[in-house]
């Protein structure tokens, strides 16, 4: 009896057990349950969602009159109806046999359809588990808590989260960036040098080094004296070394070859040549032109101005910071002072034009073109891509666009006068603008005969209808009934002229301004109405005026949201006043936006600025910069290759007061500069590194479009060295010259070439450069579209480019004046010319074998140019132009003056030179088509 009450025991303590095991095993599976739907709640909230808001929504839902293929998927029971009952799109539980899924794999359906838009494996598999999960749909209030949550930790395993003003919606405000794409933004990295084991190397060649150790790669030899004195020469002043130049050069390297290289860029950097060298980089950036493109491509008639400000700045070695002050807002900074005023050209260098654009529209192009054009020249970030949204990849808010937008929004663009300054170039001013006077008295004296006779015919008119007669402005607005026809009594021929002639004088009496104490420049007003041919500041300036600034949704100025104030990007962190309500916010008066804004960007411990002219420095001497895309340090741009070099440069280049001919002389006494541009191993490294980012040998490169053309006149012994001053005209292609150029309502003048070769052969950068109409032997040797900033030149090479440099007339020129120049020094020897036209293009002296082939291909030509006599080629002084009447249809002639050719100096041409001199000639051009001469090594 008593095991029979034991065993019982037994039972119940087991039945209690067995039945507290499968409580807690309920428990625990309730638990894992609720924790499974915890994570299938957080998966939709942070990945799924926001995932159909960029991919799905905007066809599916958005608007809900136009939901595509009737399937709308913002909530969670139209994902689940779909269109046909019996076949549903999203089966909870079963990703396989959703047809959703399938759809997003690319299975049968493909969504979204667009390639560019295709889901990526890991954004599938969100998608999968969740329908796996259930497909679960929190309610809002879960969502946000889940968000809330989430924004709470700043970094994790997924990124970062920027500080910001804030975008448009949480989701924005809230993502995370990986640390890589937001470098840019990120404090320069302080590294100590004391602590690295230097061993005595330079500290560029110890951050290159290290990379190029770690790939275990040869680095090339130190390049030869002859080599390094040219690459140096033709960074530093875009011009070739002399032979007197290569010889000193090379005795004082096998003295001391630290010291001759030192004394070398010294030199160089001393050199005039130097800033219009760097000038030139600048001017690729911010896109200068002397004039304003669009439909009447109106001059800038003092853009000068700014082009040789930015010459001396350079020569002047002014420290970069200071520059960028200057350029945003000189007129602010130093009211008054000319220099300053002249800066503010840099806010005039963008394409605009005010043809038959509203004027609301016409500002904001101005407007939206100084953001995007600050951002990307000073801070190597494009601001474009956040005038319409939230930047999609980018720590920048459309908040941040609109509040720079802000910083501009009283700047207003004018021509201004300012006086001329002592070291201006005014040489020939009188001579210059004379000739302009004659183009315009001649278009007057055209425009008045065709309005005396209109005129003539609406008194007439007037006085048959017994009314008083009002000139043609006067009567303008009056009623059709009480004033005569609006081109009384002109042929349809003569209307057309009328047009032309009015426009004509427009454009010359523009011209005549190239000559005044003016500057391309601006002033803080109040909006007016603006008027690309002429642009004046107001007699008075309404000092209470102040804008309001809206972003504007979608970058419609009929969609103004939420107002905004002045101010800067706050993703770098940097404020401008910490004391403020919003750190980020610059004042609001109607003076002063702009200087602090520029102050901001110019700051010391702004993260984007320095970095970005570090940059730009090391591309113009490597060919490719730390990060290759010079304009762009965002996600989408290029990484650093070598970033620890990249901000100890950096942050030594901040150290000692942002100076750039320091920064050049620290990169140029590297090895990494020095070295040959022939690889150890060639197969080896082109394996290893193709792209040469390591730097284990020097790049080459060929020459720019100016570099060429001011080698090739510095050679010919052509080359005016002089600065400054109003554009030039060089010779170009006849046939281009002379086309007709449509403007609105008539044709552009002709491109009519500098009168003497003094004035038209000197340094391209000092040419005319014109929006509409590029200079087409420069233009083909890839120079770069004036209306987008360049932030490097293409180095492409195209069969037509050999075309031009072996046949253009420009290098048929050249090379008339190499040989002039050779038979000059060297009278009546032949073969002294081989020898002497060699160490005028190479800074060398010829082989034997060159002299051999040279001298033989030189009788060759002699021969033939002996049988044959060119054909002599007249320059015309007028030229007959056609248009078509706009109103009528009909066609009409009219006459345009080419009055520089009336007293035209010409160089020399083949047909005022012998055939020995063409013969030589030959010769000098082979040697300008030679890579020696067209390549930097």
């Amino acid at each position: 009896m008593a095991s029979h009450k034991y065993l019982s025991l037994i039972a119940i303590i087991t039945g209690l057990c067995f039945a507290l095991n499968m409580a807690n095993l309920s428990q625990s599976a309730e638990q894992n349950k609720k924790r499974d739907q915890v994570a299938a709640e957080r998966l939709f909230t942070l990945k799924v969602l926001p995932l159909l808001k960029v991919k799905c929504f905007g066809c599916h839902g958005h608007d809900p009159k136009d939901v595509r293929g009737d399937y709308n998927l913002m909530t969670r029971e139209g994902m689940l109806k779909g269109t046909d009952p019996e076949e549903p799109p999203l089966v909870p539980g079963n990703p396989n046999k959703s047809p959703l899924y399938q759809a997003v794999l690319w299975n049968g359906s493909e969504m979204p359809p667009k390639e560019n838009d295709r889901l990526t494996k890991t954004e599938t598999e969100w998608i999968r588990k969740w329908i796996a999960a259930g497909a679960p749909w929190p309610d809002a209030k879960t969502q946000l808590a889940i968000q809330k949550q989430e924004w709470s930790v700043r970094e994790n395993d997924e990124g970062i989260i920027v500080d910001t003003s804030g975008g448009l919606a949480d989701d924005w405000t809230y993502r995370r960036y990986r640390p890589e794409d937001i470098w840019a933004f990120q404090p320069l990295k302080q590294v100590d040098m004391q602590k690295m084991k230097l061993a005595g190397q330079h500290p560029i060649d110890f951050f290159v080094q290290r990379k190029i150790d770690k790939e275990k790669l040869k680095v090339a030899p130190q390049a030869d004296a002859p080599t390094l004195i040219r690459r140096a020469t033709y960074d530093l002043t875009g011009l070739p070394p002399g032979l007197k130049d290569v010889s000193q050069f090379r005795k004082a390297w096998k003295k001391n070859p630290q010291q001759a290289w030192a004394d070398l860029i010294d030199r160089l950097l001393q050199s005039h040549a130097y800033g219009e060298r760097w000038a030139q980089h600048w001017l690729d950036v911010v896109r200068y032109s002397d004039t304003a493109g669009f439909s009447n491509d109106y001059e800038r008639s003092n853009a000068w101005r700014y082009r040789d400000y930015v010459i001396r700045s350079f020569n002047r070695d002014k420290p970069f910071n200071e520059f960028v002050v200057e350029q945003i807002a000189g007129d602010e900074l130093r009211p008054g002072d000319p220099e300053a005023v002249i800066a503010t050209g840099f806010l005039r260098m963008g394409p605009w034009g005010t043809a038959m654009i509203p004027q609301k529209e016409l500002r904001q192009i101005y407007l939206d073109d100084l953001v995007h054009n600050v951002g990307q020249s000073f801070l190597s970030i494009p601001m474009r891509c956040c005038k319409c949204h939230d930047h999609k990849f980018d720590p920048v808010p459309t908040r941040d666009y609109y509040s720079m937008y802000a910083a501009f929004a009283a700047t207003q663009p004018a021509e201004m006068n300012v006086a001329f300054l002592p070291e201006e170039n005014r040489k020939g001013f009188a001579e210059k603008r004379k000739l302009v006077a004659e183009l315009l008295e001649y278009a007057k004296a055209e425009r008045d005969k065709v309005v005396n006779k209109q005129e003539a015919a609406a008194k007439k008119w007037y006085a048959e209808h017994n009314l008083p007669y009002k000139n043609e402005n006067a009567r303008k607005k009056d009623p059709e009934d009480k004033k005569p026809p609006r081109h009384v009594g002109l042929t349809p021929e003569e209307k057309g002229i009328k047009k032309v002639r009015e426009q004509d004088v427009w454009i010359w009496q523009r011209r005549l301004e190239r000559y005044e104490p003016m500057a391309q420049a601006v002033y803080n007003g109040q909006d007016d109405y603006k008027n690309g041919r002429k642009l004046r500041p107001p007699k008075r300036i309404n000092h209470k005026w102040r804008p309001e600034n809206f972003i504007l949704s979608g970058g419609s100025l009929e969609a103004p949201s939420h107002p905004v104030s002045p101010g800067v990007l706050s993703a770098t962190g940097l404020a401008v006043n910490s004391q403020a309500g919003n750190p980020h916010q610059i004042t609001a008066d109607l003076q002063g936006r702009r200087l602090s804004l520029a102050e901001w960007i110019a700051n010391d411990k702004n993260p984007l600025t320095a970095r970005s002219i570090v940059n730009r420095v090391w591309q113009y001497h490597f060919g490719k910069g730390l990060v290759k895309t010079a304009n762009n340090f965002g996600a989408k741009g290029g990484k650093p290759t070598h970033p620890e070099l990249l901000d100890w440069l950096t942050t030594d280049f901040i150290k000692h007061g942002w100076k750039l001919k320091r920064l050049h002389r620290l990169i140029m006494s590297s090895e990494v500069y020095q070295r040959s541009s022939k690889p150890l191993n060639v197969k080896k490294q082109a394996t290893i590194d193709p792209d040469n980012a390591l730097l284990a040998s020097f790049p080459p490169r060929r020459l720019t479009a100016e570099e060429l053309r001011d080698s090739a006149l510095l050679i010919s012994g052509e080359l005016n060295p002089e600065m400054g001053g109003v554009p030039i005209m060089p010779e170009i292609n006849r046939e281009v010259a002379l086309q007709p150029r449509m403007i609105q309502f008539s044709i552009a003048p002709a491109h009519q070439p500098s009168r003497t070769p003094a004035e038209r052969n000197r340094r391209t950068i000092y040419a005319y450069r014109v929006r509409g109409q590029a200079d087409p032997f420069l233009e083909i040797m890839n120079l770069p579209n004036p209306n987008e900033s360049c932030e490097m030149r293409n180095s492409a090479s195209v069969s037509p480019q050999a075309f031009t440099l072996l046949n253009s007339d420009t290098m048929t020129d050249r090379s008339i004046a190499f040989a002039l120049r050779i038979q000059q020094e060297r009278p009546s020897q032949p073969a002294e010319w081989i020898n002497r036209a060699i160490q005028l293009a190479y800074s060398r002296r010829p082989t034997p074998q060159e002299q051999e082939s040279l001298e033989k291909y030189l009788k060759e030509m002699q021969i033939y140019h002996r049988e044959h006599q060119p054909e002599k080629i007249e320059y015309p002084t007028q030229v007959v132009r056609s248009l078509v009447e706009e109103l009528t249809g009909d066609t009409f002639e009219f006459i345009e003056k080419l009055n520089v050719y009336e007293d035209y100096v010409p160089d020399a041409k083949p047909w005022t030179v012998d055939a020995e001199t063409r013969a030589l000639a030959d010769v000098c051009l082979l040697l300008l088509n030679s890579n020696e001469f067209l390549f930097v090594y």
